[in-house]
């Protein structure tokens, strides 16, 4: 049976829900339609976010991504729009979606749009630069 553009993305259950941990996603194929003159605007997204108790499904983001090829919007306001969807379906101690459109009449679009959870701050990042140049004065 042939897949079907959906536009509720799936979750399942975070297996490390303790642990503060980065899901980082590409998805270079991204295509809705400009609201003013029909043409499609081609775009990739790139998603980070830091799962509370709920991860995106694979095969439904595609399913909820593709939903997007026959509608009109903005780019700022597609952007939004789906961080709202998957933040909304997650509820993710943090998320990060980057849309970065490709050219229309010589000008390149990036919008880049973000929610936290309330209260949430990240951990602190090893620096793991400093332990390779340590272990490298031997």
């Amino acid at each position: 049976m042939p897949a079907k553009p959906s536009i509720k993305p799936s979750t399942f259950v975070n297996p490390s829900p303790e642990r503060d941990y980065l899901i980082h996603m590409e998805i270079p194929e991204f295509t809705c339609l400009c609201p003013l003159t029909g043409q499609p605007d081609f775009a990739r997204l790139v998603l980070d976010y830091i799962p509370e108790r709920k991860c995106l499904e694979l095969k439904s983001l595609k399913l909820y991504i593709w939903s997007y090829r026959s509608q009109g919007a903005f780019h700022e306001a597609v952007t939004n729009r789906i961080l709202d969807d998957l933040a909304g379906a997650t509820r993710p101690r943090f998320m990060r979606l980057s849309a970065k459109f490709y050219v229309r009449g010589g000008i390149f679009t990036t919008v880049v749009a973000e929610h936290r959870k309330k209260g949430w701050k990240p951990q602190s990042e090893v620096d793991l630069q400093r332990f390779e140049s340590s272990s490298n004065t031997n």
